[in-house]
């Protein structure tokens, strides 16, 4: 195998009313959706340019075959995010890869050199976080096969996500290296801090008056 870096994106099938949930409870689904295809498009041309990785995409609910042209595409499985993401990294490690970085498709801030130091973090650390300003994280990697307990029994979506699995952690004794804090959009105010707030002005305003 030329790569053993493996990079996953977790993506959802951009579709009106599925999408940005809790956004949409403030500037409707069709807002939500726009964001959400923008988030999609920031996450593809970003996870793209990272180089000497191996990438994978798994979709939602089906492969998107307009997006990611060329490169390995699977559709997500088991009952939760947990479940998606250690089965997703489980298989990673089926492969042969040595070291695996995971993303979600919410951050309009997220950039190659993201995804090439978190990698490097690997080199000397047992996982590698990005932690989200909401709580959770944006970015999760692991350097072995016995980590996949990280994602087993968690709060998903809850302001004290990373800090419970950075506690499970360190309570068996592995190392853990961080990225630096990032926003990913979940709600209206993620979106008003976002670097890409100035496209939906009229939603933001919109709920202000």
């Amino acid at each position: 195998m030329l790569h053993k870096k493996l990079f996953i994106v977790f993506a959802k099938n951009g579709e009106l009313g599925k999408v940005k949930t809790r956004l949409a409870q403030t500037i409707g689904n069709e807002g939500a959706l726009r964001v959400y295809l923008d988030l999609l498009q920031i996450t593809e041309e970003v996870s793209s340019a990272v180089e000497q990785v191996h990438l994978r995409i798994y979709f939602s609910d089906y492969i998107l075959e307009n997006r990611w042209p060329g490169k390995e595409k699977y559709i997500q499985q088991g009952a939760d995010l947990g479940q998606r993401m250690k089965n997703a990294f489980e298989q990673g490690f089926k492969d042969c890869f040595t070291s695996i970085v995971g993303i979600g498709a919410d951050l309009p801030e997220i950039t190659p050199t993201h995804i090439s130091d978190a990698f490097h973090a690997l080199e000397s650390s047992d996982f590698v976080f990005g932690p989200a300003l909401d709580g959770g994280y944006y970015l999760v990697g692991m350097s072995f096969e016995k980590g996949l307990y990280i994602f087993e029994n968690k709060p998903w979506s809850t302001e004290d996500l990373y800090q419970l699995t950075k506690t499970e952690i360190l309570e068996n004794r592995h190392s853990v290296s961080e990225l630096e804090t990032l926003n990913d959009i979940d709600t209206l105010e993620d979106l008003k801090m976002s670097t890409i707030a100035a496209n939906y002005q009229e939603f933001i305003q919109l709920q202000q008056r």
